[in-house]
C-alpha cells in the first residue's frame, strides 16, 4: 500500500535536484530515479541522445509478458525564473502544500509513479503484463532528446501508454494540434524622413498579423476542446528608428482541433502573407498533430474506475496545450494522460502541489496498474 510519508520524502528529494531545461542537465535526477528503481529489483537502463541528457527506463516483469504498458513522466522542468516567495529548490511544506519548481510539473507525478511501483513490489503483486517505466529528458523543450527518439528508434514499444503529465486527476482523451511558424518579411531600406522611398517590412508584418487575427479558421467542434487559437509570440524588425525597416520576422503559435490539418493552416498563412508582401519566407519550426482517443478504450475505462476506488470523481477532458501523447499516435500506440498537480500552477513562481492529491494519485495509479486489462 502506498505510504504518504515516504511519498513526501521522495517528492522533496526530487524537487531539491535542479533539472532546469534550459540549460538541460538531467544527470542527477536520473541517477536518483535509477537508484530508486534498482533497489526495487527492476531492470533499469539509461539511454542518452545528447550530452548530460539521460532517460531512465525500467521494466517490472509481468506474469505473461505478452503485452506491455508504459508509464511515463518527465525529469526536466522549465527554468525557475524570479519572483519566488518560497525557494524553488527547498521543497518547503506549508498548509498541506509542497512548494518548489516541478511540484506540479512534473516531479509530483514522477514521485507518485515511483511510489505506486514500490507499493506493487512490496505487496509482491505480479501484473498480467510487463510494466515499463520511462522517466524522460527534454520534455520542456520538445522531447527531441527524450521520448521522440525512444519511440522512433523503437526502444520503447509498448502496447499502450499512460503519460503522467496533467493536473487534478484529469484523464486527457483529446488534444489540440500545434504549429509553430516563423514568417520573414523583406522590405526596402530608406531614410526615415522619406518613408515613401522604401518598403517598410514592419508595416507589412502588421497587416499580415491583422489579417490572420481576423481570419475565421474552419474547424469541427469538439466536446472537450475550445475553438482554434492563434498567438503572435515574438516579433523583431528594423535596425534603427530613423531607417525604414527592410526586414521583420514574427512567430506564430497555432492550436487546431482534430479534423483539421496543418497543411490547411499553412495554405491560409501563405496566401494571407502573399496579399501584402512581395518578398517573404515561411519556416515551420514544429508541428504536432491533434489527438483523440475513444472514451471506451481500456486506458480511459480503468483509469476512471481506479479514480473512483480512491474517492476521486474522474474528469474526462481535452488538453488545450501540447503533451507528449501525440507522439504515440505516430507509432500507432494508444495513449492518454493523467496527473495530480494543480491546474494553472505549472510554470509559475511559487509552484506547488497538494500533498493529499499526490497521495491519492499514487493510490490511484496503484489501483489502475492492478486492474488494467488489455483487450482480449
Amino acid at each position: 500500500m502506498s505510504d504518504k510519508k515516504r511519498l513526501i520524502k521522495t517528492v522533496q528529494e526530487l524537487i531539491r535536484i535542479n533539472s532546469e531545461n534550459p540549460p538541460g542537465d538531467e544527470r542527477r535526477i536520473a541517477v536518483c530515479v535509477k537508484d530508486y528503481l534498482k533497489k526495487l529489483g527492476l531492470e533499469v537502463k539509461i539511454y542518452e541522445f545528447g550530452r548530460k541528457r539521460p532517460n531512465v527506463l525500467a521494466v517490472l516483469k509481468g506474469r505473461q509478458g505478452r503485452h506491455a504498458l508504459l508509464l511515463t513522466p518527465h525529469l526536466d522542468t522549465v527554468p525557475a525564473g524570479k519572483s519566488w516567495t518560497f525557494p524553488p529548490f527547498a521543497a518547503q511544506i506549508k498548509n498541506n502544500r509542497i512548494y518548489g519548481l516541478g511540484a506540479t510539473d512534473c516531479k509530483g507525478n514522477l514521485a507518485a509513479g515511483l511510489e505506486a511501483i514500490k507499493s506493487l513490489v512490496e505487496e509482491r503483486i505480479v501484473l498480467d503484463y510487463n510494466l515499463i517505466f520511462a522517466a524522460t529528458a527534454d520534455e520542456e523543450s520538445g522531447s527531441g532528446l527524450g521520448l521522440i527518439p525512444l519511440l522512433k528508434k523503437r526502444i520503447l514499444r509498448p502496447d499502450a501508454a499512460l503519460v503522467l503529465d496533467a493536473d487534478d486527476f484529469s484523464i486527457i482523451v483529446a488534444q489540440k494540434g500545434l504549429a509553430h511558424i516563423k514568417i520573414k518579411i523583406q522590405g526596402k531600406k530608406a531614410h526615415g524622413a522619406y518613408p515613401h522611398l522604401g518598403v517598410n517590412a514592419i508595416d507589412i508584418a502588421v497587416k499580415i498579423i491583422s489579417a490572420l487575427k481576423a481570419h475565421k479558421f474552419s474547424y469541427q467542434r469538439h466536446k472537450h476542446l475550445k475553438p482554434p487559437t492563434l498567438n503572435v509570440g515574438t516579433i523583431h524588425g528594423g535596425d534603427k528608428v530613423n531607417v525604414v525597416a527592410d526586414w521583420c520576422e514574427f512567430e506564430l503559435d497555432l492550436r487546431f482541433l482534430p479534423g483539421s490539418q496543418a497543411r490547411q493552416l499553412l495554405k491560409v498563412i501563405k496566401s494571407t502573407a502573399a496579399k501584402f508582401a512581395q518578398k517573404f519566407s515561411i519556416e515551420i519550426e514544429g508541428i504536432q498533430q491533434p489527438y483523440t482517443i475513444d472514451k471506451a478504450h481500456p486506458l480511459v475505462k480503468y483509469l476512471a474506475a481506479a479514480a473512483r476506488r480512491v474517492g476521486v470523481r474522474p474528469s474526462i477532458r481535452g488538453s488545450e496545450g501540447a503533451t507528449v501523447i501525440t507522439f504515440f499516435q505516430e507509432q500507432h500506440i494508444p495513449a492518454v494522460a493523467t496527473g495530480f498537480g494543480v491546474e494553472k500552477c505549472a510554470h509559475i513562481a511559487d509552484e506547488y502541489a497538494k500533498i493529499d492529491n499526490l497521495y491519492k494519485g499514487a493510490k490511484m495509479l496503484e489501483e489502475f496498474l492492478k486492474i488494467y486489462e488489455f483487450d482480449k
